[in-house]
């Protein structure tokens, strides 16, 4: 069996975003940190990285937040820019405030522009990031779309035929699906994540998308009960389903 990794508990959680190692020190000196229901003093220790460390360890009676690895989902509102540097509201200021000082960082799985709402995926796993993200890997994302105008009903047949080449693009699109809901709705589900993409597909035919929602991401489909700007952690079991 391969050997478990340990960390010192100061380290641990620093990089997890509760404050410099001598503030996680002050902390146990003062006795706000339990392991296993006792008090916690020696922040030297080592502790074995496993799945149960964060409900058998507690600061001020509160569980610890997940260990490295975890996949947030949340259903981005309008008006939040999927960035950690550009100005205005920024999607990770729903997330717990110290996890912003969480090492490694936490970042998006992908982009939603401003005005794109809807799943969005955030982690710390740098690997499984750049996996979902693969051209190579082809993970089906789909689109809620409303129109300016009504579908003519040619725009299936364009987007399935993989020669479909957006402007100042040397590439054409890869064959995309479209389901239509209404005359001014659709589902677009592509497998590719250029910049607008969804919206500039839509302008090559000569419409306008109003609004613009993800719906799905490989298997995993946004839930119904979560609003926008609620978030919550995904179980292994479902971050198994975007690759699938």
């Amino acid at each position: 069996m391969p050997e478990i990794p340990t960390s010192r508990i100061d380290r641990l959680l620093s990089s997890m975003g509760y404050g410099s190692r001598t503030e996680i020190a002050r902390l146990a000196k003062a006795g706000r940190i339990t392991l296993d229901a006792a008090r916690l003093f020696d922040v030297t220790k080592r502790v074995p990285l496993t799945s149960d460390l964060p409900v058998r360890m507690s600061i001020d009676g509160r569980a610890l937040d997940p260990l490295a690895g975890m996949v947030i989902l949340l259903n981005k509102p309008l008006g939040m820019t999927c960035s950690h540097k550009e100005d205005g509201p920024l999607v990770y200021d729903l997330l717990p405030a110290r996890w912003k000082r969480r090492d490694p960082m936490i970042s998006t799985i992908g982009r939603l522009d401003k005005q794109t709402s809807g799943l969005l995926l955030l982690t710390d796993d740098g690997g499984l990031l750049h996996r979902i993200i693969s051209p190579k890997r082809e993970v089906r994302k789909t689109y809620r779309v409303t129109l300016a105008r009504p579908l003519d009903g040619s725009e299936g047949r364009v987007f399935a035929s993989g020669h479909l080449r957006l402007e100042s693009d040397d590439k054409p699109l890869a064959p995309a699906a479209l389901e239509v809901v209404s005359h001014t709705e659709a589902l677009l589900t592509v497998t590719e994540g250029r910049y607008h993409q969804v919206r500039r597909m839509f302008a090559a035919t000569g419409n306008h998308v109003e609004d613009l929602h993800r719906e799905r991401l490989g298997g995993l489909s946004l839930p119904d009960n979560l609003a926008p700007g609620q978030w919550r952690l995904l179980t292994e079991e479902e971050i198994g389903l975007i690759l699938t």
